[in-house]
């Protein structure tokens, strides 16, 4: 009975529970995903930028981050900051409005909705009367003029959205003073676009898609001039003074008009098409910025020829001689220009020029000779090539995180110095108090060491592998050389670039030593690299070897793809880390794990046919393991091949069954006559079709054959140094994990360093365990004497870990999908496990150890289990006794992607991919966390116009 009785609630262990355990999202970092409107502030210098899925995100200085999503979830169209104020408006594509204010709330301010509003039409009216297109804030930051398709302009106050009737802008109002043959030919259709005087905030210039321009006259409610355009209007901008404004058109010409004092009919001074005379794509903005040595920058988007350019997306800027026409790998969504915004100041003297394009935000530095692009703090494009995995290492030593920092500072040579021009608010969050990295390994065989300290995701270093293999494409081929005659000018900026010159080169595995400097990273066709950190260039030769895991078996033929093909001779490596040794696995399929121990110099690797050790000291391969299943045929077809059987699939399903249905008779005694048989197949039959739709809580957990496919799939690999042989002498060890529930270890022989250069590594494999349930393994650990996880390689020598305990007894700990199990060593005897997926129905989908802190104290920490599941929810579980201490929900379950891509911290904290590019960061710790607190002054502006700070409001960035 005793194992039915629930044992006594504990109230000590329920407040140290409180006191190390607290879930929390904190930060989004990447750049979001389907950005569709940009937004910005020359008064707080505050970027905001909105998406499809209708979030709000708010960016300044470093670390100023603010986040609101719509509860619609509608895409955000517009994006308009209201003048002067801490506030802004949204336009979503259900056609309502939103107001949002950073409001001071419980000493901390955010980022709140205010009013949200839909322009309704007359009774019968269509919904193009009041259809959105453009909206215009008013300087007197208490009106709102929303230009819309039927060609009206309605007037609403803020910031109650009351609509002043009396004071709409009809479109039959603008046609009064039009040419009669004008408005014959053409009708004002929708509202393009809405712009205030500079110097007269009571006129507004109104462009309508045909062509027709108009003055407004607030005051006096009336039109004062009329432009008539040729071509259909795409945008509007004054110039500073006021006294002209340019007209981009949809055939890729721009116009500039005069707007004089007196009546006469307006003639446009130039008519321009860039890059004419054939036909363009159309100019959707402009920007004319003058400066102090009189030639203006002209800022446009589009305008390409559209037979050989249509494809492109692209930005020109003008000035004087000087022309560039920056090409985007993705769609331009919008740009903004940064510019002198004091009113005093006679000149606009550009900047910057920011870009948010679909896929990345690219900043280019306007005042440096050649328009360099900026390096950005923040809103990294993570997925500037897919990412493939990714491995966090906390707490880097000093020395080699300055190391790291050099070698891609010599990579951003080709940056701008220029610092940082949206710097609105203050970071006052506290540093970070360690160094952490995040290393992402990408399709195209990159791996980006990305700063993961803080609240901004900035990138350090980027890694290539490309240069050890031949490849079709060139890496010394430079995509932006043009010829001094080249029309139109073009030149590639921004970092994504979604193509992979070979599917093969993607980084599938990657492991870093902290402490050695030394990193192993492996790949899609069976490759694996093994670099160590170099502070200058160097040309060397990589030694290569092969790791045949069939070990010439009889019966067997890779259906996959090829090895990469590698360079002969020396390669030429830049400053960083630079590989030294090639082991390439055959066949050449996915490496599905990896080891690295940089105290003994050996790294292991395992693929879906076995697994290997090699000595990278002396470049020998010590041994290799075939783990293939005599039926286990799909393991040999290859990830990149089409050769998947959904019969087999199916098959095997049914085969489960029917090995159930025997084994249930069995349980019963096999006897009775063949009718009541048939009678329990078929309620057995009816019974398993029933369980196939239960959810995943009320499933029953079946045995596994050794013939289901990819049982050799090795998931993971351990080195250890522990009592393998018997309890008096520990020996370094290696295990492995695979997919079958088989755990193999082998006791390995290191020299010492004194004959580690000259006597060879010896192994010897010395355990070989099979789980009852077959389920895959998915980690390995072993506990030292006081029952703590042992330490990592170099840790000890480090001074930054105690020596393990080697006098008492050593404990393994095997974690496959579906239960824990303690064994005893040697002796490998079962002392302990729990239950998960027969209890809870989930499965293990990553596990980690971490060590968790109390907020309370700081003489107190404990190493639990981080397990993330395949329902996507989080499970804090207590080493050595296995007992579930929290449980808090995470991922949406059907988020397969988000769940394969979790990653562990060593203290607690986590990413996971909410989309291709953004990770989402959380926290199970109540002492680490990394989440934004800024400053942002509330500027204020009197009467006389004059700008005064108020004093600072702290923020603590909640999401709405």
């Amino acid at each position: 009975m005793r194992r039915f009785l629930r044992p006594g609630h504990d109230p000590v262990r329920e407040r140290l529970k409180r006191d190390l355990f607290q879930f929390n999202k904190t930060v989004e970092h990447g750049f979001p995903h389907q950005p569709s409107a940009l937004g910005y502030s020359s008064f707080l210098r505050l970027m905001a930028i909105g998406t499809r899925s209708g979030a709000i995100k708010l960016y300044g200085a470093p670390g100023v981050e603010f986040m609101g999503l719509h509860e619609e979830n509608n895409t955000v169209m517009q994006i308009h900051f209201i003048p002067d104020q801490c506030q802004l408006v949204t336009l979503l594509d259900d056609n309502s409005l939103h107001l949002w204010s950073l409001k001071q709330h419980s000493g901390a301010s955010e980022l709140q909705e205010e009013h949200r509003f839909t322009l309704k039409g007359p009774p019968g009216s269509p919904p193009s009367a009041t259809q959105i297109t453009a909206v215009l804030p008013h300087s007197s930051r208490e009106l709102l003029y929303l230009g819309t398709e039927s060609g009206n302009i309605f007037v609403v106050e803020l910031p109650s959205f009351r609509v002043l009737e009396d004071r709409t802008i009809t479109s039959e109002a603008v046609l009064q003073r039009v040419p009669e043959d004008y408005c014959n030919r053409r009708l004002c259709e929708l509202v393009e676009a809405l712009r205030e005087h500079p110097k007269n905030p009571e006129q507004i210039l109104i462009g309508y898609s045909r062509g027709l321009i108009v003055l407004w006259d607030l005051q006096n409610n009336k039109a004062t001039h009329h432009f008539l355009g040729s071509q259909q209007l795409e945008n509007l901008y004054w110039q500073r003074d006021g006294s002209k404004f340019i007209s981009c058109h949809y055939d890729g010409s721009y116009t500039q008009w005069p707007v004089s004092s007196d009546n006469r009919q307006p003639e446009p001074l130039e008519n321009l098409v860039p890059y004419g005379p054939f036909p363009c794509k159309a100019i959707s903005k402009i920007y004319w910025q003058t400066t102090k040595n009189g030639l203006p920058y002209v800022i446009f988007q589009g305008g390409m020829p559209r037979a050989s350019y249509g494809d492109r997306h692209s930005i020109s800027v003008v000035h004087g001689s000087q022309q560039t026409a920056f090409d985007f790998t993705s769609r331009v969504i919008d740009f903004f220009i940064i510019f002198s915004s004091e009113p005093t100041a006679e000149f606009d003297d550009p900047s910057a020029m920011v870009v948010l394009a679909e896929e990345e935000l690219v900043v280019i530095d306007l005042k440096t000779a050649g328009w360099p692009a900026v390096h950005p703090p923040y809103l990294a494009s993570l997925h500037c090539s897919a990412i493939t995995c990714s491995h966090h290492v906390s707490n880097i030593p000093l020395k080699l995180w300055e190391r790291i920092i050099s070698a891609g500072s010599k990579q951003n040579i080709h940056y701008s110095n220029m610092p940082w021009p949206i710097d609105g608010g203050s970071n006052i969050a506290p540093d970070p108090p360690q160094r952490d990295l995040l290393l992402t390994g990408h399709e195209d065989g990159t791996v980006r060491f990305w700063d993961a300290s803080g609240v901004c995701l900035h990138l350090l270093y980027k890694l290539s592998t490309v240069r050890v293999f031949l490849t079709d494409a060139d890496p010394n081929d430079n995509m932006n050389t043009l010829g001094e005659d080249e029309w139109p000018p073009l030149r590639k900026v921004g970092t994504f670039d979604p193509y992979s010159d070979d599917p093969r080169l993607g980084i599938q595995k990657i492991y870093l030593c902290k402490y050695s400097g030394y990193l192993a990273v492996a790949g899609t066709a069976g490759q694996v690299l093994v670099m160590e950190l170099n502070d200058e260039d160097a040309e060397h030769v990589v030694d290569h070897a092969e790791a045949d895991l069939l070990q010439d078996q009889e019966g067997y033929r890779w259906k996959g793809h090829e090895k990469l093909k590698t360079r002969e001779g020396p390669v030429r490596f830049e400053a960083g880390f630079q590989p030294f040794v090639l082991v390439q696995c055959q066949p050449p399929a996915v490496v599905t794990s990896l080891a690295l121990h940089s105290e003994w110099k050996l790294v292991a690797f395992g693929t879906s046919h076995g697994f290997g050790l090699f000595d990278h000291q002396q470049k020998r391969l010590v041994f290799v393991k075939c783990t293939l299943h005599p039926s286990d045929q799909l393991a040999l077809e290859g990830p990149l091949s089409r050769v998947k059987s959904l019969k087999k699939s199916l098959r095997q399903s049914f085969r489960r069954i029917r090995r159930s249905r025997v084994s249930s008779r069995k349980r019963r005694g096999g006897s009775g006559n063949a009718s009541e048989v048939q009678e329990a197949n078929a309620k057995f039959d009816q019974d398993a079709l029933q369980e196939m739709e239960l959810a995943p809580v009320q499933r029953k957990i079946e045995a596994r054959s050794a013939e289901d496919s990819f049982t050799g799939f090795v998931r993971t690999l351990y080195f250890a140094d522990t009592f393998l042989r018997d309890s008096s002498r520990h020996c370094p060890s290696l295990w492995a994990g695979t997919n079958g529930g088989t755990v193999y270890a082998f006791c390995l022989r290191v020299p010492p360093a004194e004959r580690r250069v000259d006597e060879p590594v010896r192994a010897e494999q010395a355990k070989e365990i099979q789980l009852m349930h077959r389920a895959p393994v998915v980690g390995i650990l072993v506990l030292d004497g006081r029952s703590t996880p042992l330490p990592e390689p170099l840790e000890v020598a480090h001074d930054l870990s105690k020596s393990p305990d080697m006098q008492g007894s050593h404990q393994l700990l095997v974690v496959s999908e579906e239960q824990f199990k303690v064994f005893t060593l040697p002796k490998v005897s079962s002392k302990l496990k729990l239950k998960l997926t027969a209890l809870e129905g989930c499965r293990v989908r990553k596990v980690m150890v971490a060590n968790f802190g109390s907020c309370k104290t700081d003489d107190y920490s404990e190493n639990d289990l981080a397990v993330l599941t395949n329902l996507g929810d989080i499970q804090i579980i207590s080493l050595p006794f296995l007992k579930l201490q929290i449980r808090y929900p995470c991922i949406r379950k059907e988020d397969v992607s988000g769940i394969a891509s979790c990653v562990f911290t060593k203290y607690g904290q986590g990413f996971y991919l909410i989309s291709p590019s953004e990770f989402e960061r959380f926290s199970l710790s109540t002492k680490w966390l990394v989440e934004p607190r800024c400053v942002v002054d509330m500027p204020e502006v009197t009467s006389n116009n004059d700008v005064h700070n108020k004093s600072g409001v702290e923020n603590a960035v909640r999401k709405s």
